[in-house]
């Protein structure tokens, strides 16, 4: 079996240490430890009745829901099978102009998905020197290099917080881009982690500005990854055309029932929100204190680890030990070998990853 691209590749994982997949703790996808909610589980219990019949195609509901969470007339939501599925039409649309800017390194997808419909990619680097410790303005230095080469024809695929650095983006720096690029998609897939995190988004923004587009993932945060749930906020128009090009029924009737039952458990949100912030410093200051790691601070649920160590051969070892599986950054060019990413789990589970670390590290 083929190195994965992904996090949470368990069948892989477990064909490498020799055990079955319920066996592995996995630190390679970054998905909510509190999770599924019961609300839920609930939800997706009291709908198994409308698997005989095929889901509202306008999923009114769901899009009810998402509507009053987020101060938006019905029509400006789309859900869509995970953040995924969104992603590729919002490509879709990308590759009709002249280029798409991305700030890399970038979350793989970005470059599948462009590829797909032959997008002229530009890409805008980060700076990355300086082991684990992020330059202070490394988001603003690559947003003002963005404005500086802007051109009305061309696109922007951005991701806040970024992947796979956890960093925030300006968004009034964002905002200043989008009267320099015909379209901008921001995805905020990450974004729920953050307390406050409507100051951090630009659904706010969407109804003025026509070009702006948001993708949201409800499977992170709401640890539904299986369940594939997602939607995209942006000008009714451009929704009605992506639901046009995809295939009908994109997301299931359990999916859609859990998606209106998770927006609702505020308990659940909070619950998430007292839990991150200690786990995550905790978490990051421990990683500081074991020889030759060097994580970067982030705003989001895992964290970008730069080492010493070559990273194929940890993963193997923390596999084949442990039965931990942790994030290769293979599939970023920028980092390659020396860098892993990992999620922000809970203090037993990061107990367990920091002592099986310090236990690989040759003596």
């Amino acid at each position: 079996m083929s190195r994965p691209l992904h996090g949470g590749n368990l069948s892989w994982a477990a064909d490498l240490a020799g055990c079955s997949p319920n066996c592995i703790l996995d630190f390679s996808a970054s998905i909510n430890p509190l999770g599924p909610p019961q609300s839920a589980m609930a939800a997706i219990q009291d709908h198994l009745h409308t698997l005989t019949a095929y889901p509202d195609p306008s999923y009114r509901s769901l899009c009810q829901v998402l509507s009053e969470v987020h101060q938006l007339p019905i029509n400006w939501f789309l859900p869509g099978n995970g953040a995924a599925e969104l992603l590729t039409w919002a490509c879709r649309d990308l590759a009709q102009l002249s280029w798409t800017g991305l700030l890399t390194p970038a979350f793989a997808d970005y470059q599948r998905a462009l590829n797909a419909f032959q997008a002229q990619i530009k890409t805008f680097p980060l700076s990355l020197e300086g082991v684990g410790e992020l330059p202070s303005d490394i988001m603003g230095t690559a947003l003002r290099t963005m404005s500086q080469t802007g051109a009305t024809q061309s696109g922007l695929l951005l991701n806040n917080p970024h992947n796979p650095t956890g960093q925030l983006l300006d968004i009034k720096q964002i905002e200043g881009l989008l009267a320099q690029f015909a379209l901008v998609v921001v995805d905020e897939a990450f974004i729920d982690f953050l307390p406050e995190n409507e100051q951090y988004s630009l659904i706010g923004r969407v109804q003025d500005f026509p070009n702006l587009i948001i993708l949201r993932s409800l499977t992170k945060f709401y640890s539904l990854p299986g369940l594939r749930l997602g939607y995209a906020v942006g000008q009714p128009q451009r929704l009605r055309q992506w639901q046009q090009w995809r295939d009908p029924w994109s997301v299931n009737s359990l999916a859609s029932a859990a998606g209106i039952a998770v927006l609702r458990d505020q308990e659940f949100q909070q619950q998430t929100l007292n839990w991150l912030p200690s786990s995550r410093s905790q978490l990051y200051t421990q990683l500081t204190e074991l020889p030759g790691f060097y994580p970067w601070p982030g705003a989001a649920n895992f964290l970008l680890v730069a080492t010493d160590y070559v990273v194929p051969t940890l993963q193997k070892a923390l596999l084949q030990d442990h039965q931990i599986l942790i994030r290769d950054c293979l599939s970023f060019p920028e980092l390659g070998e020396h860098y892993f990413r990992i999620a922000v789990r809970t203090d037993i589970d990061n107990q367990r990853l920091l002592s099986a670390l310090a236990d690989c590290l040759p003596s």
